[in-house]
């Protein structure tokens, strides 16, 4: 066999399909498998077939990703990536990461590249830095009290639920807050269209003896300003006290007043005295209105989301920057050496220009690096203490701006994978 990945051909599909589900032991429902051909970008995929039969398998999805200062970026979105068992070690996934980097760049309409990982060693030797991170939270309702602000308390939202069969409305309604608030968080990902109907994807296996997914939706003057969408799992004590759980998988919202009250809404379901979620941004607002954080553990999901410049020039001036900054980043990119060399960067808040220079570097690091820090979740401050960025004169005060330049003023957060 050769190892030379081809691009799949749309008669391949379920076959290169059924390859992927295999190599991570799981399964898939018609109504699963046909929402994902819809989405699948076969031109943008790619295989490696032992005789007439797909042992590898990789995808691109042509994405667009908030950055800092709220511009939705071109990325290529890494997906779909898996080697059979019998196949490893053979160099199958470096030629995939080879050839998705080079036709990116060939394409030239993509500065970035974004993927998230099943095991977080993998890629990393292949330039993506870890720039996303996210709580699990688990919130005792039943002696926590929340502590609203006597003026969002009194701004009004009237919460309605909605039910599976009106899957058409629901979508437009909780889509029109998605759409509005896409710009608030570097992270956030623009739906391709599709994508919408994956959040509503509830096959039984998933939830694990809850409830089928609900949504509650917040109104003002008739328009919807937020929803959550969750299940309720039943349980009881041996004593027969209620002890269920509010499972919380979406909850987006466009003001405090409709956030608060949809945490509300869901610290008051009846029989429950949990509210679990496995997915939420580091810095969410709830964690300042609970009465009793010790009885809140949340635990940090150590990675969420790679990210790495296929073009260093073009990812930089894509993004603003917290406060002006004229620094020469010293790049070095072995597995994609168009990017190494000295980058002068010069921007603020209005935008930036990155351009190759002779001048010398004022930094030092690598694209794996400046990947972790290009979304302000992850400090270069933070990585030059671990020796991953280093200072050419300390005496400058480069680090300290870039750092503080580099900085988003909300947490980079994924809302869902790709």
């Amino acid at each position: 066999m050769t190892i030379e990945p081809r691009v799949l051909q749309p008669s391949e599909w379920d076959a290169w399909h059924s390859a992927l589900v295999s190599a991570f032991a799981g399964e898939s429902t018609s109504e699963e498998r046909e929402l994902y051909r819809s989405l699948t970008e076969v031109e943008r995929c790619l295989g490696v077939w032992d005789e007439d039969r797909p042992v590898a398998t990789a995808g691109l999805f042509s994405l667009r990703m908030t950055v800092p200062g709220g511009a939705l970026v071109p990325t290529a979105g890494v997906t779909m990536v898996s080697v059979a068992p019998t196949h490893r070690r053979r160099g199958i996934l470096r030629s995939f990461m080879r050839r998705q980097l080079d036709d990116v760049r060939t394409a030239g309409t993509e500065p970035l590249a974004a993927l998230t990982a099943s095991e977080a060693p993998i890629y990393g030797r292949f330039g993506y830095g870890l720039a996303v991170r996210s709580l699990a939270v688990r919130i005792d309702t039943g002696r926590v009290r929340l502590r609203l602000p006597a003026a969002v308390a009194a701004e009004a939202a009237e919460l309605r639920l909605r039910q599976s069969d009106e899957a058409a409305s629901l979508l437009a309604e909780c889509e029109s807050v998605y759409a509005r608030v896409l710009d608030r968080r570097p992270g956030m990902l623009e739906r391709r269209p599709g994508f919408e109907r994956e959040r509503l994807l509830d096959p039984e296996r998933r939830r694990e003896g809850a409830s089928p997914l609900r949504c509650v939706v917040a109104l003002r003057d008739g328009e919807p300003v937020a929803y959550a969408r969750y299940a309720v799992k039943a349980d009881w004590t041996e004593s027969d006290a209620p002890a269920g759980e509010v499972r919380l998988r979406e909850l987006e919202a466009l003001d405090t007043a409709g956030y608060a009250a949809l945490w509300r809404f869901l610290f008051d379901i009846d029989l429950t005295t949990w509210i679990v979620a496995d997915n939420r941004p580091l810095d969410d607002p709830w964690q300042h209105l609970v009465d009793d954080i010790r009885r809140c553990p949340t635990r940090l999901n150590t990675d969420s989301l790679y990210v790495r410049p296929v073009d260093v020039g073009g990812a930089l001036a894509a993004r603003t920057y917290a406060t002006p900054v004229d620094v020469v980043l010293r790049v070095e990119d072995e597995f994609c050496p168009w990017n190494t060399g000295n980058w002068r960067l010069s921007g603020d808040e209005k935008g930036a220009v990155c351009e190759p220079t002779r001048d010398a570097a004022d930094l030092s690091l690598s694209v794996r690096e400046l990947g972790s820090a290009y979304l302000g979740g992850t400090s270069l401050h933070s990585l030059a203490g671990a020796g991953l960025v280093t200072e050419e004169r300390p005496s400058s005060g480069a680090l300290r701006a870039a750092s503080t330049a580099f900085a988003s003023e909300t947490a980079p957060f994924l809302p869902h994978g790709f």
